[in-house]
This record gives structure tokens, C-alpha cells and sequence, in this order.
């Protein structure tokens, strides 16, 4: 390794026990508080203590046992982000049987593909749709016993069937269950080919659960710690959020409905926010299209401005005089409102999943919510470094946790060794091997460490794109600037082994019609009228020559098309985390890439 960091463990937290230890902990320590947070069908909320939360959990379990479940046996979940989701979760872990996430928008082929890769034998689906997809594979897994449908009543069945199971045969099954033993078999989203189930232990998430929470304890821990999360549970960053927050103190409120993810920001009051980028930029474009044009949109301008001012300032450790001034009045006048989209409370913002723009980091910031930049991987139980609350750098994707090694290898590449790395890939030892040496997990990205151990990503190894000319790109940060545009939905450079860099633009057809209103312009009904729209295309070339500035000509995006459709989960287009399946969309629009943007009939790349 040519450069390694460690940030070492300065907090007392013990790496033994189990998930569910996790949550039984919490439990003893404050069993009254409100430990679990939903909506029902009224829009209410509603909460779990810490005690109601765990007997729960422990019907759960009972009623599994009674039906026949043993340790080491596989059971799915497919079902969107919900209370039910969680206490299965932890139900299915503690008695030693492995949770297998399953996304509600996987095909049937995916779908069976998991169910007997994993070797599942029960299937707890949310619905009718879900549950019919399940059984359309099930003459393909002939190991599939059961399939229990949430809206149907399965957490009843199972606590009607707890009865039949004493409180000592359940602490039998909890006592034979081991920190080395597998929790869980998380399936890739798979943007780069077919999804592979990685193996994570117990250990891997008592060990980064409980380094989380030393290593953030201004989110963390303490009175009144909120987190509304609705990322998807099939996700493993969503999954180890709720270990995170039952490890602190954090009241953990479950939504999955992001059409009303700003009233439940406003209703819930979280302390901080989870996101990935796309939200934050959401947020900020609604913001500035809120404030429109004339004297309010002048105002919202000059406000972002000084934002931006301000942060750099921060960051660079002086602010001049006057920008501190129109800070401290942009506050009371701008500021504040933005912050009342959250909620009010909210201190600190945590995203991940994808780049972040640096202007949009800097205006939250400088609008006095910082957005502490983290990354992680499946592998390593989603996070494994993050930004501090104190001292976070911008443009980085922070330090690693406690107790957490990030190194660079000889070809730039990023290695993290820890105990939260996976146990390996299931049924792939070959890549096991390839992946994981002496302990590094070799992450695919590349970056750089600074002496204080802050880390940058400069790119991704198999991303990374080489013109025919011989020039190394790398896409992430094009990608990320033109996707800062109120009207682009998703870009996607290419050109590798081609003459130049190009783009294909994706449009999103609602912001783009508020964008337009906003300016006082006419709105489009479709996105075959958008794409061809002068004013979009205006905004799309104006924001495509903001992402050149940003590199050399040989990098740059030269020619770009606007295509009149969406990259979507249902297309196949796009993962369940919303990363661009770039090898599947160059093949899907091989024609255009080909033929309109190259001119010639080239071999796919």
C-alpha cells in the first residue's frame, strides 16, 4: 500500500454480541422512550417503546420457531420500508436464520435467481402484486415453502403461532447464535452486471453499528436524536441505519412514501437527515423555483450567493466581515425557511450513495445545515468513513470510522480493512479471493488520503473511461454537475475507446415543467415535447458547459443527446439505489450513441 490511515477507537464500545443484542441493549437502557415511529393508514404517528418494540421482536421469533424455522435457514423480505420490515428483520436474525432483502421492483428472473442462490425456503411479501410475482417463479425453487403476505396478516399468524413457543426455547435459540455466524445475504443492486449475494456476519454489524455511534455522537446519542429514514430496507445503508440508531439514542422513524417525504420531514421534526444527492438537490432547485423571478427570486439569489461565500470562507478558516453581516440577515430572511423544509430540528445532513456536487454541499452548509459527505459498500455494511461534525471538509468524503483502515494501493486504488468486511461473496470464493486480500477489501474506486486522513474519490477503476486517444476520464464528477440542473433527471458520459467524450441526458419531466413556470415560461405535457423544448435545451446546454469548466478539453463533454424517455427501475435502466446501469443503457441506445453522436457504425463499447 502506498498510503494507509486508521482512525483509532477512542470510545469504550464492545464488539461482541449479535443484532439483535443491539436492540435488547438499547432496550434495557431506556425501555420506555419511543424507540420506533410510523404513520398509519390515518397519517398519524404512531410509536413503539423500546419494551413494546422488543416483545414484539420476540413474538416474531416465537411464532418463526413454531413454523418450523431453524438456524442457518434463508427468509426473504419484499416489501417497501416499514415498522413490519424492521421487527422481521431483527426477529429472523436473533433466532439465526439469515435475512435475505429482496427490492419489490425486481423481476420474477431476479427474484428467482436470489431465492435459490440464497436457498430461501420462506418468502414474506407486502402484497398481492409482490406475492404474485413470488409465485410465478415457484415451480423454479422447489425449496420455497412459504410465502406469508404482510397486508394479509402474517405478523398475526406468526403471533398467533408464538404461543405455541416458551420464552426458554426462544433464549435457547438467541443463546446458539454467534458474532461469527451470518445475519444476513445482501444481493448487489448489480449497475455493472449480475448481483452477487454478499456474506455479512453479526459481527460485521455490531462492529460498525456501534463504531457509527462512537464516531458521531452529536447524531448519535443523547436526548431528542431523530432519524426519518425511508430509503428502501433492501438496501444495506437503510438496514444498518436502524442498528446505528438502536446503538445511540436516535428515535427511528420508518416512512417509504417520497411523494410526502417533505411533510413527513415537517411532521416527524428529525434531527438529522439521510439522503442521497438527488434529494438535496430536489430540495434546493424547489427553493429556488419557489422564489421565481423578480424582487423574491433576486433575494433567493443573492442569498445563495452568500452562502456559498460564507462556506468557502468557513472551510478556508477566515470570512470576510461583510459576508458574516449578510449571512447573519440572509438567516432570518432566507435561511430559516429552507431549514422549515426538514422539519426545524434538523442539525446535520448525511449523504452517500452517489457524488455530491460541491456547490450544493456548500450552499447547505452555508445555509447552516452541513451535508457531511460518506461512503461505504455493501461489503463493509455500508459506511466506512463520513465527515466529521466538527472540522468536515467539503469535497471529501471524510475520515474513516473508528477503529476503520482506509489504504491506496500502488494503481490508486482504495482499500478498507475492518471487521466490518464481509465474510466474502456466497457461492463466488474465486472473487472472494480477488476482492478481499489479507483482509483489504479492494473497493473498485480510486482517491487519495491527506495527512489528517480525509479521503477523496477521483474515480472509479472500472468507470473509468479511456478515449481512443489515449485520455483517462473519469465520468463521476461530469455526471454530478449536470445533474445539478432543475430540468436533468439523469446523465450518463460515455466514450470509451471513442474519438470523444458524450452524454446521454435524461429529462425529469415534473421539475422541469415547475423550472419552466417558474421563469414564466410555458410548460410541456410530454418528455418528447421536453427534450426538444428551446428553453430546456438552453438550460441543459448551459448547465453541460458549466460541467466542461470544470475539465481539461480533452475531457470534456463534446456532444450530448436528450433522450425522450426515463431511466428507471422498471426499464431496467437504473439500480433500486438509482445508480445508472451504464453497460445496459450504452447497449439499450446503441443506435443513438452510434449513430448520432459518433456518426459512424462502431462496435458497442
Amino acid at each position: 500500500m502506498l498510503r494507509e490511515y486508521t482512525t483509532p477507537i477512542t470510545s469504550n464500545f464492545s464488539i461482541d454480541g449479535t443484532v439483535y443484542s443491539i436492540l435488547s441493549e438499547r432496550v434495557a437502557r431506556t425501555p420506555d422512550s419511543s424507540l420506533v415511529e410510523y404513520k398509519d393508514d390515518s397519517g398519524q404517528w404512531q410509536s413503539f417503546s423500546g419494551r413494546k418494540f422488543l416483545s414484539l421482536v420476540h413474538q416474531l421469533a416465537k411464532g418463526l420457531l413454531a413454523k418450523g424455522v431453524q438456524k442457518g435457514d434463508s427468509i426473504a423480505i419484499m416489501a417497501h420500508t416499514s415498522w413490519q420490515w424492521t421487527a422481521l428483520d431483527i426477529a429472523i436474525m436473533s433466532i439465526g436464520a439469515l435475512t435475505v432483502p429482496i427490492y419489490e421492483t425486481n423481476s420474477a428472473q431476479q427474484i428467482a435467481m436470489i431465492v435459490n442462490d440464497a436457498n430461501v425456503s420462506r418468502v414474506f411479501v407486502e402484497n398481492d402484486a409482490l406475492r404474485e410475482k413470488v409465485e410465478q417463479i415457484k415451480d423454479q425453487a422447489p425449496q420455497l415453502q412459504e410465502i406469508f403476505e404482510l397486508d394479509s396478516g402474517a405478523i398475526e399468524l406468526l403471533q398467533a403461532y408464538a404461543h405455541s413457543t416458551t420464552d426458554e426455547e426462544l433464549q435457547a435459540a438467541i443463546d446458539r447464535v454467534y458474532g461469527s455466524d451470518l445475519a444476513t445475504i445482501v444481493y448487489t443492486s448489480g449497475s455493472t452486471g449480475t448481483p452477487k449475494g454478499v456474506e455479512l456476519t453479526h459481527q460485521n454489524f455490531v462492529y460498525i453499528a456501534r463504531s457509527g455511534a462512537a464516531s458521531m455522537p452529536d447524531i448519535a446519542l443523547g436526548e431528542g436524536r431523530r432519524l426519518l429514514l425511508f430509503l428502501p430496507l433492501a438496501h444495506v445503508f437503510a438496514r444498518y441505519m436502524q442498528f446505528f440508531c438502536f446503538a445511540g439514542d436516535v428515535t427511528l422513524g420508518l416512512s417509504s412514501n417520497l411523494k410526502t417525504i417533505i411533510k413527513d420531514f415537517q411532521s416527524f421534526k428529525p434531527t438529522f437527515v439521510l439522503a442521497v444527492p438527488r434529494i438535496f438537490e430536489k430540495v434546493y432547485n424547489a427553493a429556488s423555483q419557489k422564489a421565481g423571478k423578480g424582487l423574491r427570486g433576486l433575494i433567493f439569489n443573492r442569498a445563495a450567493q452568500v452562502a456559498r461565500t460564507w462556506s468557502h470562507g468557513q472551510q478556508e478558516g477566515h470570512i470576510p466581515a461583510l459576508i458574516s453581516l449578510q449571512h447573519a440577515i440572509y438567516s432570518k430572511l432566507v435561511y430559516n425557511a429552507i431549514l422549515d423544509v426538514f422539519g426545524g430540528k434538523v442539525e446535520y445532513a448525511v449523504s452517500g450513495g452517489a457524488p455530491l456536487d460541491q456547490s450544493i454541499a456548500h450552499f447547505f452548509n452555508g445555509v447552516g445545515l452541513p451535508l457531511l459527505e460518506g461512503y461505504g459498500m455493501t461489503e463493509v455494511c455500508a459506511p466506512a468513513c463520513v465527515n466529521p461534525t466538527s472540522g468536515y471538509k467539503i469535497g471529501t468524503i471524510g475520515i474513516p470510522l473508528q477503529g476503520v483502515s482506509f489504504a491506496v494501493a500502488e494503481d490508486g486504488e482504495l482499500c478498507i480493512k475492518s471487521l466490518a468486511v464481509c465474510k466474502g461473496y456466497h457461492h463466488h470464493p474465486e472473487l472472494t479471493a480477488q476482492q478481499i486480500t489479507d483482509g483489504w477489501l479492494h473497493t473498485g474506486d480510486l482517491g487519495s488520503i491527506d495527512d489528517e486522513g480525509f479521503i477523496s474519490i477521483t474515480g472509479r477503476k472500472k468507470d473509468l473511461i479511456i478515449t481512443a486517444g489515449g485520455k483517462n476520464v473519469s465520468p463521476d464528477g461530469l455526471q454530478t454537475v449536470v445533474m445539478t440542473s432543475p430540468v436533468v433527471s439523469q446523465c450518463v458520459v460515455i466514450g470509451d475507446r471513442r474519438r470523444f467524450v458524450s452524454a446521454l441526458i435524461t429529462i425529469d419531466l415534473e421539475d422541469a415543467n415547475a423550472w419552466l413556470e417558474s421563469n414564466g415560461a410555458q410548460t410541456v405535457q410530454t418528455l418528447e415535447q421536453a427534450c426538444t423544448n428551446p428553453i430546456i435545451r438552453a438550460e441543459v446546454e448551459r448547465v453541460v458547459d458549466l460541467a466542461n469548466a470544470t475539465v481539461s478539453r480533452a475531457e470534456s463533454i463534446r456532444k450530448y443527446e436528450i433522450l425522450d424517455t426515463e431511466f428507471t427501475e422498471a426499464n431496467g435502466l437504473l439500480t433500486p439505489s438509482l445508480k445508472a446501469k451504464r453497460q445496459v443503457i450504452e447497449q439499450r441506445f446503441a443506435d443513438i450513441i452510434n449513430n448520432k453522436i459518433y456518426g459512424v457504425n462502431q462496435p458497442k463499447a
